[in-house]
């Protein structure tokens, strides 16, 4: 994977990655206070798959030089 981005490519991961936190946790919040086992099951989905975005987002941005 070529880590060489440009800055402005840094900034749009680091906007996802922020956007991504946001939405996760919002997904945690929810779950308190849902009822219905199926809307409960799509939010834990959606905070296993975001958790594993946030990681590969996080890698890229490890691995960046600017």
């Amino acid at each position: 994977m070529n880590s060489n981005y440009a800055l402005h490519e840094m900034l749009e991961v680091h906007e996802m990655a922020a956007f991504k936190t946001v939405c996760t946790t919002k997904s945690k919040t929810m779950q308190a206070l849902v009822t219905d086992p199926e809307l409960m099951q799509i939010l834990q989905q959606d905070v296993q798959l975001s958790q594993q975005q946030l990681r590969e987002l996080g890698g890229v941005l490890t691995k960046v030089t600017l």
